[in-house]
């Protein structure tokens, strides 16, 4: 009974035509996953050195606006310095 029970539960070692083709779409799929993740990857790179590149740009904007606005306050204190020293005479 153990010789006739070891010769029916030994491994057939033919490969089917089935198993084949999973392992072929299973790379693909793998494959396909793989190209797919690194498309994506370089379009968030691009969108982030786009998006750095608008932050720097903002931060000129806003460093000459904030020159301008220490000037204009420079010019406001010295106009309304001499309204009121021209008031006083």
């Amino acid at each position: 009974m153990t010789e006739e029970n070891s010769k029916s539960w030994r491994l057939n070692r033919q490969v089917n035509v089935s198993v084949i083709v999973q392992l072929v779409l299973l790379t693909s799929m793998i494959l396909g996953s793989w190209i797919n993740l690194q498309r994506q990857l370089y379009l968030l790179q691009k969108d982030v050195s786009v998006l750095l590149s608008g932050q720097e740009k903002l931060e000129d904007k806003i460093e000459s606006l904030w020159s301008k606005s220490i000037s204009h306050e420079y010019r406001l204190q010295t106009i309304e310095k001499n309204v009121s020293d021209a008031d006083r005479d």
